[in-house]
């Protein structure tokens, strides 16, 4: 909590991106707000991998060790809350929160991540992040050579078979109804012995959020120990949409290569700004977007 109103920077967004952001303004003696709600997208994932020095950490113990860090900079202050609302004004910008303060800063960072939209399965969410899996590099080796589906179809779903080939030879793909997959891109699959299953799923059943068995609608069932899932997604945050700020065509924030968007003054880090969804990808882009600010303030004021 902070009794101020006024920031030189406000980060929306507390994760791994924030922090780190917050850790490079506070290190340039400047006065951050870091707004955060609490509830990062990975929170139902065990363990987090490709973070050197920290492989196997849980990513609760590396975003608590962190803000830890990030806490000893007296000039950063936190706000436990969930931002709602932001606009431009004459010296910078407002940001509202649901509580209904407003604070203003002369820069923004939203570091605010993307929120994947789950098809509806019965069990799949509550494996989310645990054994129905986005990532290849984040998971991969955990579950190499074993059982594995990719839930998918088309072109996407025999591109991401081609990948997940490197991690097991026991992969079968599930295109939850019929096969969009091309002649040619079907032969090649089973060229590699990759099986395609065309049949419904009905569930997923589960222990705790580790896959057992998948259901079909016809009662039949296959048992897997993972499913990698590549689904869509959408911006958690639609600030920086209001502001004006431009998405790729991807569906990302668009950004230059010191993490400012098309609107001057507000930057992105992290999932919202980049394909290559990793801890690792977010701590860089969030020290870039930190340092760019700070440099930008620094020269303003010159």
């Amino acid at each position: 909590m902070t009794n101020h109103t006024t920031f030189d920077a406000i980060i929306v967004g507390g994760s791994y991106a924030g922090l780190a952001a917050g850790m490079a303004l506070g290190r340039a003696l400047r006065k951050v707000l870091i707004i955060d709600d609490g509830k990062p997208c990975n929170r139902q994932t065990p363990y987090a991998h490709n973070f050197i020095t920290h492989d196997g950490a849980t990513p609760a113990a590396i975003a608590m060790l962190a803000r830890g860090q990030v806490e000893m900079y007296n000039t950063i202050a936190f706000f436990n809350g969930l931002a709602t609302g932001g606009r431009k004004t004459g010296n910078g910008f407002d940001i509202q929160v649901a509580s209904g303060e407003t604070f203003t800063a002369r820069k923004i960072i939203f570091a605010t991540g993307i929120r994947d939209i789950l098809p509806g399965i019965d069990g799949l969410a509550a494996c989310w992040g645990i054994t129905v899996l986005h990532c290849p590099y984040c998971h991969g080796y955990e579950i190499k050579d074993q059982a594995t589906g990719i839930l998918g179809n088309g072109e996407s779903g025999f591109d991401f078979s081609g990948l997940i080939s490197n991690w097991t030879n026991a992969l079968t793909l599930f295109t939850n109804g019929y096969s969009t997959l091309t002649t040619e891109q079907a032969e090649r699959l089973e060229s590699h012995h990759i099986k395609i299953v065309e049949k419904e799923i009905a569930r997923l059943d589960h222990s705790n959020g580790h896959l057992q068995h998948i259901v079909f609608k016809d009662g039949t069932r296959s048992s897997m120990k993972a499913l990698y899932a590549p689904v869509p997604f959408e911006q958690h945050c639609t600030i920086p949409q209001f502001l004006g700020c431009e998405l790729t065509d991807g569906g990302h924030i668009r950004v230059d290569s010191f993490q400012e968007t098309s609107i001057e003054g507000v930057f992105a880090c992290g999932d919202n700004a980049a394909r290559m969804r990793t801890v690792a990808t977010a701590v860089a882009m969030g020290t870039t977007a930190g340092m760019a600010v700070s440099k930008k303030m620094i020269l303003e004021a010159f």
